[in-house]
């Protein structure tokens, strides 16, 4: 990594809202700053699509007069970036795809909170076309690297803002999940991510019949529950949920892979991460047991049958004047007949599933599962790949997130220590309805046992 890292680039949110409120920096100067990095960082990370330079310096200038005014907000002056699938006025929405697209006239719900709580979008970060892999690359804008090491993917379908805050270039952005798409580049860059419940955050403009939520990234859990606070539909206080101790919980530890259409295995140096952290969890005085959740293979019926024709709603919702690859347009053909089908797993399958999959939760609290099979691959894995490969080569990194889309059900990744050759790995610890409290008060005080946010790219 050759991008400078300067100390303002290590701070979380909490000591930029402390250093803001002191005077020991304005707005105006740390915005300028991650400016500075992002433009920096292009040529190697490529992790922004859109990048609002003189529009975010206009909204810090404002932030100072606020703060010297004596206002307070949660996130006043404090630059964030987000995924290229949510609007900010007088910006194209372009979800990955080329082509000459029109720019919003207004902002998403989910931005427009964010504005209320003082934050400063600096950019929209890079995703695949449509969101559709777990790695990001595209025909528009090329390969996103992971800081870690460039020749490796950051993951997907979030992978823009996951390199971003990994890299040190924004304390946190927004990532949305349809498949694992906040959680599997958070294994890959050494972050938290959380996955909220269906329904807490509000969702983007194409939410996959109601897969897709919207939720941060972050390198603490602390941060990542504040962002969290900022966007969600709760009473919660989830900043106040990392702080609890939860108590001793029963974890089931779970390396099954959930039925997929094509083979994945568990490698080697996922399963000892995972172990590991199982075993942190034991030392912790939790109750950790081997178990697995009752899985169905409808599940994958149910998230495929929605997930298709989110695709296609998605691709459709950005005009005629959008470009997209050859893998795209096929997931576009395929996805276009599903809508009645959609609805049947939507209202008839998944309440049934639900309910077979939650009784584990009649015995344990929560579950530790890997969030990915295998270490971040190569950035260019399925640059030649046919459809059919590339959707194989996905699901071997990947099988492990889907089911909790289905489900509509609250999970979040954390790290999980590295490989030999210093790749990022995950684990998630995943929730039954309405969890993310406790998900959070167990993940942060994993956080102080394993101190992963003191590690960063060099």
């Amino acid at each position: 990594m050759t991008v400078e890292q300067p100390k303002i680039a290590h701070l979380g949110l909490g000591e930029i809202r402390r250093a803001l409120i002191g005077r020991r920096i304005t707005a105006t100067q740390l915005v300028a700053e991650t400016l500075e990095r992002i433009e920096a960082a292009q040529a190697t990370l490529n992790a922004f699509r859109r990048i609002r330079r003189d529009a975010a310096l206009i909204e810090a200038r404002e932030s100072d007069r606020r703060i010297a005014a004596g206002a307070t907000a949660p996130l006043l002056g404090v630059p964030i970036a987000i995924k290229d699938d949510v609007d900010i006025a007088g910006e194209p929405t372009a979800f990955g795809c080329g082509g000459e697209l029109p720019a919003k006239s207004e902002d998403s719900e989910v931005v427009r909170r964010l504005r209320g709580a003082g934050a400063i979008v600096v950019g929209k970060t890079n995703t695949p076309e449509l969101g559709e892999w777990p790695f990001t690359h595209g025909d528009a804008f090329g390969h996103t690297r992971n800081p870690w090491q460039l020749e490796h993917t950051p993951g997907g379908s979030s992978g823009g803002s996951a390199a971003a805050v990994a890299a040190g270039l924004v304390p946190a952005a927004l990532g949305s999940d349809t498949g694992g798409s906040i959680r599997i580049p958070a294994a890959w860059t050494n972050l938290v991510g959380i996955k909220p419940s269906r329904g807490r955050v509000p969702a983007p403009p194409v939410d996959a019949y109601g897969l897709t939520v919207i939720g941060p990234l972050a390198r603490t859990v602390s941060d990542a529950a504040l962002v969290l606070d900022v966007l969600a539909d709760s009473g919660e206080t989830f900043s106040a949920a990392a702080t609890h101790d939860p108590g001793s919980r029963r974890i089931a530890l779970s390396l099954a892979i959930p039925y997929t259409p094509f083979p994945a295995t568990l490698s080697p140096p996922v399963r000892t991460a995972v172990q590991a952290v199982a075993e942190a969890l034991r030392d912790l005085g939790h109750r950790v047991t081997a178990a697995d959740p009752a899985y169905d293979p409808r599940l994958i019926l149910c998230w495929g049958t929605r997930s298709g024709r989110g695709i296609a709603e998605a691709f459709d919702s950005l005009g005629p004047g959008a470009r997209i690859d050859a893998h795209t347009r096929w997931n576009v053909r395929m996805g276009r007949p599903g809508a009645l089908a959609a609805r049947v797993a939507q209202q008839r399958v998944e309440p049934i599933l639900a309910r077979r999959i939650g009784r584990i939760f009649d015995e344990v609290d929560l579950i530790l599962a890997p969030t990915t099979a295998t270490p971040p691959p190569a950035i260019d894995v399925i640059d030649s790949a046919s459809t059919f490969t590339a959707y194989r080569a996905a699901i071997a990194t990947s099988p492990y997130n889907f089911p909790w889309n289905t489900l509509g059900w609250p999970s979040i990744a954390v790290p999980a220590g590295f490989t030999a050759d210093g790749l990022p790995l995950g684990a998630q610890l995943m929730g039954g309805p309405d969890s993310e409290a406790l998900l959070i008060s167990v993940a942060a005080q994993l956080e102080s046992r394993l101190q992963w946010h003191r590690r960063r790219p060099g």
